[in-house]
């Protein structure tokens, strides 16, 4: 895998310097639409099984956790939708810019950062935290053996649209056929789901 950690760096580092007047500008949208950091590193589980913070920026609330606590114990729904997909169609914790960053997947962009120093890939499984660990059942070995990615197959074949279980496959089949072409390919493919939002939660 010493050729894909090459084409890791050196991708993450050209498309870095390339994105770096997005970066600068969505800091300061950031800092300006609401309380709290520019940033928000959030614990996944990354390549045998070790936690690393996963950077994006901020894109919620600044107490978020009371919010969405509140929030689930009011709405049994929201409950269930949470306790099976880890996410909210509706979320009561995201600001006013964060929708937006959220759709276009610009609030992963401090995620090259985790790139360049090793603990995630351009292309691969998107982390996970902890609790998603059980949708992987006897896939998780194959699923930590891997480094996670900044873009991966379930991200460009309908993300939310799609069920857990397909994510799963996905992330197998992907692990299984991996090669540089088709790293290369999901990259290409990338920029324009992001572009037209499919399947952004």
């Amino acid at each position: 895998m010493r050729v894909k950690r090459v084409f890791d760096f050196l991708g993450a580092l050209v498309l870095c310097t390339l994105a770096m007047p997005v970066l600068v500008a969505v800091a300061l949208v950031v800092k300006l639409d609401s309380r709290g950091p520019v940033f928000y590193g959030h614990t996944r589980i990354g390549k045998g099984g070790r936690p690393f913070r996963a950077w994006k920026f901020r894109s919620m609330v600044a107490n978020s956790d009371e919010v969405l606590k509140a929030h689930l114990m009011r709405n049994p729904l929201a409950n269930a939708e949470w306790k099976a997909k880890h996410k909210l169609r509706r979320d009561p914790r995201v600001t006013r810019i964060g929708g937006l960053l959220r759709r276009s997947s610009l609030d992963e962009l401090p995620q090259f950062w985790n790139v360049l120093v090793g603990e995630m890939s351009l292309v691969g499984p998107r982390p996970i935290i902890h609790e998603e660990r059980q949708h992987y059942r006897e896939a998780i070995a194959l699923y930590e053996s891997v480094l996670p990615g900044l873009s991966g197959l379930w991200q460009v074949s309908g993300r939310s649209n799609t069920t857990y279980e397909e994510r799963v496959r996905l992330d197998t089949h992907y692990i299984f056929n991996w090669s540089l072409w088709l790293d290369f390919w999901i990259l290409l493919r990338t920029l324009p789901a992001l572009l037209f939002g499919r399947g952004a939660c």
